[in-house]
């Protein structure tokens, strides 16, 4: 059984990269030495891993890791935090 992994990264200008990998540690030595110039993560170095999560199913990571991107600032470190019970709250809109 192969795993995926979804992960949240903290950048040095505290601004949160959701990414998924079926390779974990490799995938965050590229984000820490900056393979990929192009990337978010290039130019907000260093990075510390703040989340993560195991799948199974590749398509659930994927699915998760696009839902997590759409998230808030707060509604991420809700989950960081492992305060799932904020999670439904933070989801509402407020309207003034």
């Amino acid at each position: 059984m192969k795993l995926s992994y979804v992960y949240i990264l903290k950048c040095s200008d505290n601004t949160y990269y959701t990414g998924v990998t079926s390779n974990l540690n490799n995938r965050l030595i590229e984000h820490k030495y900056g393979k990929y110039s192009e990337s978010y993560t290039y130019s907000r170095r260093p990075i510390t891993l703040e989340f993560y999560a195991e799948f199974t199913d590749i398509n659930i990571a994927i699915s998760t890791e696009k839902q997590i991107k759409k998230w808030s600032k707060s509604k991420k470190l809700a989950l960081i935090n492992n305060e799932f019970e904020k999670l439904a709250n933070l989801a509402r809109k407020t309207f003034d």
